[in-house]
């Protein structure tokens, strides 16, 4: 997936040994440590997929992961939990996003979110999940609920959205 600014056309790809990630500042010094010390790790013992947001391969504009998780349907509203089995519910975990603190304002983040949402819907006709979860950060909340993400009841700050409204974004 490629976004064009006026002079700018960012792409996502799996991060590489070719991308500075010391560079990386968004301002959350807990995701610039993540993608800084930790991401590399994280990808070579496959506990997660990492996604870099970039315009030239090398520079991060901003970066999500995904992984495989799993909720119970009795920490979903009622309504939902009534109509699942009382197993683990397979979900993608979309565990960290983030965005350079030069570029945030500009959108990035909303194509980040489609990107890893487009992505993680693809999987899902390989490998089943049942919708893609978030922990919302500080601050992060309120962006997410605005993309149609609903709260766990017991969890405020674990948001999800089902599979089956993701595929109307993407389904042909």
């Amino acid at each position: 997936m490629t976004r064009q600014n006026p002079d700018i056309e960012y792409k996502v790809e799996p991060l590489g040994t070719s991308h500075d990630r010391v560079a990386f500042s968004s301002g959350v010094a807990a995701l610039d440590a993540y993608i800084q010390r930790q991401a590399r790790q994280d990808l070579e013992r496959n506990l997660a997929a990492v996604f870099v947001l970039t315009s030239d391969g090398k520079t991060i504009a901003g970066f999500y992961t995904l992984s495989a998780h799993s909720i119970q349907a009795t920490d979903l509203p009622e309504e939902l939990a009534k109509r699942l089995p009382r197993f683990p519910l397979l979900v993608t975990l979309l565990g960290r996003m983030a965005i350079s603190q030069s570029l945030q304002g500009r959108h990035l983040g909303v194509f980040l979110l489609i990107d890893a949402l487009a992505r993680a819907w693809r999987g899902s006709q390989q490998v089943a999940s049942w919708a893609v979860v978030v922990d919302a950060k500080a601050g992060a909340r309120d962006f997410y609920l605005k993309h149609d993400f609903a709260p766990l009841p017991s969890q405020p700050d674990r948001l999800f959205l089902p599979m089956k409204t993701i595929e109307k974004l993407f389904a042909s």
